[in-house]
């Protein structure tokens, strides 16, 4: 699997060799399966900026609603009726949409999965290492909680490539302190008001636990531990704007934001269309890697403070562009404007 610090450059290079070619108007087709939360809004709007911004795209067809890998096929199967020249697909289910995916590559149309994988060998892959996110931030909150106790461990969404990369890391770290245990494990749906109902019953409970890991479902989590007047414990979270502000503000917090950016999505649309004008990368999958950000460390409060930004949504990453693979601007991605509108 190639790692992004070695495709930068390449991608870069890309760029700039395509820069004397007349520019070519595609179609670029879009589908997702989670609508209201934040992640996936930010993955959205990086997907229009970049299309945007490239000055390739005439269009994009948007499939964007809460649905199953059966919807997602039926909304794939849509766009190949359409005639797009690529999909970048965030897949609800690896398996459930291999099928319709191997449907619009022998059509001749590139699909470009972003953020987990897809069983489907003619898809390319650009996602974010969701087992090294947990994995680090399950080894930091484990280390931080003195190496024995009790966690809760919320999880995304049943089912999804990235929620299954994630507790494969998660009990990797998990099996190097043998001391610690789950408290209670539960699936978020990666939906911010049923992560907050969960902990708020779970508080309720009265049962002790040290520590929360979360699958990006985290400001609300610190919101039902301040409201429910109980001791803050430490919190691993994603680099969701809400959540690091939270790190550097809210009195005896200590927690842990693991960077997992939305703009995955607007990588994709590049990758998409460097495929498109045959560029084809060097391999089928390629991996971003993951940095942590504690504010029990003096590294990592300066990265905290240097990540805060009130312009964004709370639940929006602050890793708004990757290097090589983005290139709008703060404005531009906020704006969340695609070819068209």
């Amino acid at each position: 699997m190639k790692k992004l610090l070695k495709t930068t450059t390449a991608a870069a290079g890309v760029t700039l060799g395509l820069a004397g070619m007349a520019l070519a108007d595609y179609t670029i087709g879009i589908s997702n399966t989670v609508q209201g939360n934040g992640w996936r809004e930010e993955m959205i709007c990086a997907m229009k900026a970049q299309a945007l911004v490239s000055g390739k795209v005439d269009s994009l067809n948007i499939a964007h609603r809460n649905t199953d890998a059966a919807g997602q096929s039926e909304d794939i199967r849509n766009l190949i009726e359409a005639g797009v020249d690529a999909i970048v697909v965030n897949p609800a289910n690896p398996d459930g949409i291999a099928d319709a995916v191997k449907e619009a590559t022998d059509k001749g149309i590139v699909v470009v999965a972003v953020d987990q994988g897809v069983n489907a060998d003619s898809a390319y892959v650009l996602s974010n290492n969701q087992e090294e996110y947990a994995y680090l931030g399950a080894k930091w909150l484990f280390e931080t909680i003195g190496g024995s106790g009790s966690v809760v461990y919320m999880r995304g969404a049943a089912g999804a490539a990235a929620d299954d990369d994630r507790d494969r890391g998660f009990k990797r770290a998990l099996a190097e302190f043998p001391d610690v245990t789950v408290a209670q494990e539960v699936f978020t749906g990666w939906q911010q008001d049923k992560g907050k109902q969960q902990i708020l019953d779970y508080i309720a409970t009265g049962i002790p636990f040290d520590g929360i890991w979360t699958s990006g479902i985290d400001n609300v989590i610190v919101d039902a531990l301040v409201e429910s007047d109980v001791d803050l414990v430490p919190v691993v979270g994603a680099d969701n704007a809400g959540f690091v502000g939270q790190l550097a503000s809210v009195e005896g917090l200590t927690g842990a934001a693991v960077t997992n950016p939305g703009s995955i999505g607007g990588a994709g649309v590049t990758l998409a269309l460097q495929i498109l004008e045959g560029q084809m990368p060097a391999e089928r999958v390629v991996l971003v890697d993951p940095a942590l950000w504690a504010n029990n460390d003096d590294k990592g409060k300066e990265m905290i403070a240097a990540a805060q930004n009130p312009d964004l949504d709370p639940e929006w990453p602050v890793s708004v562009s990757i290097d090589g693979w983005t290139d709008y601007s703060m404005e531009e991605i906020i704006a969340c404007k695609g070819p068209g509108e």
